[in-house]
This record gives structure tokens, sequence and C-alpha cells, in this order.
């Protein structure tokens, strides 16, 4: 071994453990900063000798939150969690951490590969990269659901516990403690806040606020029975029967059917956002086998028309997928919108954009008003009215900006097209092999220099192109009857990249673009509240299942039962919510008015039951049909949720399949069909004349 080599081997060594020094100081820096420091205090208890996966996670959870495009899916999952976790700071931390994990084990090198592969191809990566986006979101999606499926399916064995204890204690805080006792169940945290709301000194106060906590309505609905039943006491039923465990028996019902619901959904759209999505995989594979096919289509695919094609299809790709995903709810814990102070908010409060956004914004008693409002409430949407406007002027503007970028940049690609592509008359079906493409190449390289020449010159003339030609060195070999075909090629060459700019009607397309781009948040809106729609007949049924457990139970009334069907409305929340506020000031006048407000037939009946109940018969009484049809009512519950499904099922097809139909008949078969009868009749010209 040299001297030389010697040395670099030593300075080698010396660089490397300098660096592992400098890594090692940062290292202990930052475990010594405040936030490790809190992760430190709430791992307290839980350390080990070996390596610990519920540190390294909340030591993770510390630094994807510092990230930018991270910390917003990090903080996202995070409000969806902590409505699972009763804000457990310990927990749900360590399931962000795990899910966002998971999740970037996948995307970074899928990332890294896509990078890799498309480095030449922007289009085509901005493609694939819009789709790692879409996998994204239904990767979390499914995890969070997953999360939020495991408590539904815990509660089933959590009821069936309670009973027995119920059996054992005959004391309902007595029975929800021993069953919270186990701690391997997650549910088990809500059955811990339970009882620590029957045992609180003001348990109706604690249970409102357990009500916003509650990660879905069948804990809702157990809780507010056990504490009825600590309240006023458990009773039997006419055949004998506890009505607190019959109570209980009616909501696992509900809770099987809502399982089994949620199992079919999940069955028929696994793979709709997927395939809605997958299309932009295809597009640069079906391009390479058209052009490598038929090599006619050459200047489609590369051209300008081929471009609009591919942005056109990943646009529709991205409506459908949102559309997918919206028409998929399946009633789990929705992810809560910032509604403190998102970046609408903070708009609204500058001055300027203030005044220019009320111009947008109809006057208060206005038709236009009370039909936005509506449509809002509808829809359940937790936008306000001027935040739902900055929305719509937001996507009108990037419409409009997306357009004309577009537009622009198939004018680039036009120019780009006729100095870069070979020149060449192809046959109709196979490609060139590399010497008919290298001298097709020549001949392009040929006509440039003129393309150059010309490039600016607007006043240039065909006969004047033409006397270039004959002069000039590029062309000096060719004879006359070439010189025509010569200088057609080169004129129309020329035409094409002196008429490539922006024009008049373009700029008026992004116009309408924009427009569109406006209406699109209120389209999504209308496409909510139609599927809302679906769930109206399952939310009353849901009604009908409450009212069964509150009827039997001493000293309910009207007014309690209005304010239960409240708390889990969520279609017709809005009506009932303004009847609860007027019940005061005349009960029979706010149903009327409750029955006024509805046109769902079920729902109305259900209003002139409690109407009866005000004045003349009791509760129990208005309400007898539902306990000697319950058997019906399940059947038909079970019914209503098969139609809904397949109804969704079957839009959803529609909607899912759509950027596959179009991806192969508009991008492939139609541009095919028509480039190549276009092609034979100008072959065909072209045989008639030369006979």
């Amino acid at each position: 071994m040299s001297n030389q080599v010697l040395l670099y081997l030593i300075g080698g060594v010396g660089a490397v453990f300098g660096v592992i020094v400098i890594i090692y100081y940062i290292i202990s820096q930052k475990m010594n900063g405040k936030n490790t420091k809190y992760v430190a205090q709430l791992v307290e208890g839980t350390k080990k000798s070996s390596f610990s996966m519920d540190v390294f996670y909340q030591k993770f959870y510390v630094r994807i939150v510092r990230f930018p495009f991270i910390k917003r899916y990090a903080l996202k999952l995070r409000r969806r969690l902590e409505i699972l976790n009763l804000e457990d700071e310990f927990i749900t931390r360590k399931q962000v951490a795990q899910i966002v994990f998971k999740a970037l084990l996948v995307v970074i090198p899928l990332t890294a590969l896509v990078i890799y592969i498309t480095i030449n191809n922007y289009l085509l990566m901005a493609s694939l990269l819009l789709f790692e986006i879409f996998f994204l979101e239904t990767l979390l999606e499914g995890m969070v659901d997953k999360v939020d499926n495991k408590i539904l399916r815990e509660q089933l064995d959590f009821f069936s516990e309670i009973r027995h204890a119920y059996h054992e204690f005959n004391m309902v805080e007595e029975a929800i403690y021993e069953v919270a006792q186990d701690d391997e169940k997650d549910v088990s945290r809500q059955a811990e806040k339970i009882y620590e709301i029957l045992i609180s000194d003001d348990p109706e106060t604690e249970l409102e606020k357990y009500y916003d906590i509650a990660p879905n309505s069948y804990l809702k609905e157990f809780a507010g029975v056990s504490y009825l039943t600590k309240e006023f006491g458990d009773r039997k039923d006419k055949d004998g029967a506890s009505l607190y465990l019959k109570n209980l028996n009616n909501i696992t019902q509900e809770m099987q059917l809502e399982i089994l619901k949620r199992d079919k959904l999940d069955y028929v759209f696994q793979s709709l956002s997927m395939i809605s999505a997958i299309p932009i995989l295809f597009l640069d594979v079906v391009k390479a086998w058209a052009i490598g096919q038929f090599s006619f289509t050459r200047s489609f695919y590369n051209g300008t028309s081929g471009f609009l094609c591919q942005v056109g299809l990943i646009i529709l790709t991205f409506l459908c997928y949102l559309l997918t995903r919206k028409l998929k709810d399946n009633g789990s814990v929705n992810t809560t919108v910032n509604i403190e102070n998102p970046w609408q908010a903070k708009l609204y409060k500058n001055k300027y954009a203030k005044k220019i956004i009320d111009l947008f914004i109809p006057k208060q008693g206005t038709k236009d008003y009370r039909k936005t409002v509506q449509l809002l409430k509808d829809s359940a949407s937790k936008l306000k009215l001027e935040w739902y406007y900055i929305n719509r002027m937001g996507a009108g503007i990037l419409g409009f900006v997306i357009g004309f970028a577009i537009l622009y940049a198939s004018h680039q690609m036009a120019i780009q097209y006729q100095f870069t592509e070979p020149t060449a008359d192809y046959n109709l079906l196979g490609s060139m092999n590399e010497k008919q493409e290298a001298k097709a190449m020549e001949t392009t390289e040929k006509d440039n220099y003129f393309l150059y020449k010309y490039e600016k010159n607007y006043d240039i003339t065909i006969e004047e192109l033409q006397e270039d030609i004959l002069e000039s060195e590029q062309y000096s070999d060719i004879n006359d009857t070439e010189v025509e075909t010569v200088v057609n090629r080169i004129w129309d060459k020329l035409q094409i990249v002196q008429s490539s700019y922006i024009k008049w009607f373009e700029v008026l397309i992004a116009l309408v673009i924009m427009i569109v781009g406006y209406y699109l948040p209120m389209g999504l809106l209308i496409f909510q509240k139609i599927m809302r729609k679906m769930d109206m007949e399952n939310e009353v049924m849901q009604f009908q299942t409450i009212i069964l457990m509150l009827m039997k139970i001493e000293r309910v009334n009207v007014e309690m039962i209005l304010e239960w069907l409240e708390r889990y409305a969520n279609i017709f929340k809005e009506p009932i919510s303004k009847c609860v506020n007027n019940y005061e000031a005349g009960p029979w006048e706010a149903l009327e008015e409750l029955k006024n407000d509805i046109s769902f037939e079920q729902l109305i009946r259900i209003v002139e039951s409690l109407q009866a109940a005000v004045e003349q018969i009791p509760i129990r009484e208005a309400f007898d049909e539902l306990d000697t049809e319950r058997a019906y009512h399940q059947e038909k519950r079970k019914e209503s949720n098969e139609r809904m499904i397949d109804r969704k099922s079957r839009i959803g097809k529609v909607i899912g399949f759509a950027p596959m139909v179009v991806l192969f008949v508009g991008y492939l078969i139609i541009p095919l069909c028509l480039i190549g009868m276009t092609s034979m009749t100008s072959a065909f010209s072209q045989m008639s004349a030369m006979a």
C-alpha cells in the first residue's frame, strides 16, 4: 500500500469520525429539547430495557408535525383519532405516528421510483405523483376506518358483557365499571368515561359534553339510556323483561345492521376509488403502444391534441375520485373541518379582500341567499357562507390559471413538435426502422434552418420562401418535382410555429373554465345533498328505535324525545333543532311547523304521533305500533340498507369506471379510427392524383 493511499484512508476515517461526532452533538441537543422532554413525560413508566416502539412512535410524532406537507395529514388524522380515543394524548399520538409511518414506508420509495422513471416526462411525473396523493388519501382513510370499525365491533361484546354484569349487580354504574376493567379493548376507555359521568356530581352536564366527543351514535344512546335508568330506575316490561336490557338489545340490533351495511359498502367500494385513479398510470403506456403499432398517430399523441386529451383525462380522473370518495361515506367518524380559524377566515379578515368577497355574497333576505344557505344545510357542510364563496372564487381563479397555462403549454408543445419530430411519410401500419428515422431527422434539421430563420418574420410569402429554399445549401440537390412538396411542407410548419400564441377565443375558453371552476364547489354540494337523501329512510328508522327505547321510561315527555332526536339527527337536524328552540312558545305549533318544514312521509307520521302525545294520549300509546311492529321495522331497515347500497353501487360503478372507459375509447379507439380514416383518405387522394 502506497503512502498516498494510506493518507487518503486515514483522512477518510477521520472525516467519518468527525461526522459521527457532529451527528452525536446534534442528537444530544435535540434530546434535551422541550418536545422530547414532553414525550419523556408521556411515556414515563413505559420504558423498557430494550427498544420500545411506543417511545419510537412518540418521538416520530414530534418530528412529523414539523414538516408542512406531512403535518397536514398528521393533524387531519389526529382530529379523527382523538375522537375515538377520548382525547387520550399518548394513544392518539401513537396511532397517528403508526399510520403515517406505515404510509411513508410505501410512499417514499414509490415517489423516488416515479421521479427516477419519469425524469424527462414532466406531465407523466405530475400524473403519477397525483395518483400517489390519491393512493395516500385512500390508504390513510382506510386505516382510520379500520380503527373506527374495530371499536364498533368491540361494542357488540361490550354490551353482551354488560348484560351479564347487570344481572349480577343490578346496578347500571357497577355493571359498566366491572366491564371497563378490560384494558385490552379500545371500547373500555369509553366505558370508563361513561362510568365517570354517571358517578359525577352533575351527570347531566357531563353527559352533554360526552355527546360531543363520542365516536358513534350507539355509544351516545348507551350513555343516555344508562343515565336515564340510573336516574329514574329500571322497570319491567309487560313480558317481565328488564327495560334497560331490552334497550341494550335494541341498540345491539342497530349496531349489527350498521356493521353489515359498512361491510357491504366497503366490499363494493374497496377498489372503486383506485380504479377511478388507475387510468393515470396507463396514459403513457397507451400512447407508446399506439405510436409503436400505428405510426400515423404520432402527430396526434405527441402534438397539441394528445396533450389536451391527457390533461382532460387527468381532470376527469380527479373529479371521479372525489365523487367516489363522497359516495362511499359509510357513516364512520367524519373528518372534522377546522372551523375555528381556517385560511378562509384569515383571508376574510383582510379588509381589501373582504370588500371583493362581499360583492359575490348575496344579500340577506334575497332568494339566492336563502337557496345558498339551504344548500349548505342540506349537504351538511361545515362551511360558513363567506368561506363557501371564498372557495368558489378560489376555484374559479385556479380554473382560469390552469386553463390559461394548459393552452399556453399546448402552443409550446405544437412549436416543439415541429422542431423535434422526424419528418417522413409514414405507412398506415408499423413504425420506422433506425435508418428511416435517421433520414427523417435529417430532413427535420434541414427544415429547422428555415423555421429558425423566419420564425419571427410574419411578412414572409411562400414565393420568397421557395426562392430561399432553391438558393440554400440544404436543398441544393432537389429536383423540380420535389420543390413543391418541400416548400409546402416547410410553409405549413412555419404557419403552425407563427400561429402558436394565445388568441382571443382561447382567453374566452380560459374564462369559461373559470366559470366552471366557480360553480364546481356548488356542484359538489348538490351531489352530497343527493347522496344524503338516500339515507333519509335509514335515519328515520333510527328515530323509531330511539323513540322505542324512550317511550317506556317514566317521566319521559315529548320535549325530551325531540332533544334526543336532535342529538342523533343528521339529515333532519336543522328542522328538529328549530322545533326544539320553539317548543317553549307552543308545543303543538312548534311540531306543526316541523311538519311543514319536512316532506318525508315517515317522519311526518312520527311528528303527528308526537302531536297526539302532547295533549291527547300518553307517549307509550302514541307509539304503541313501534313495539308491536318491531320485527317488521327491522326487516324494512335491512331492505332499505340493501336498496341504498345497491343505488350507491350502481352510481359508484358508473363514476369509478368512467376514466377507464374514456382512456380506452376517447384516448385510444376514437383517435385511431379518425386518424386512420383521414390517412386512408389522403393516401387514396394521392394515388388518384398520381394515376
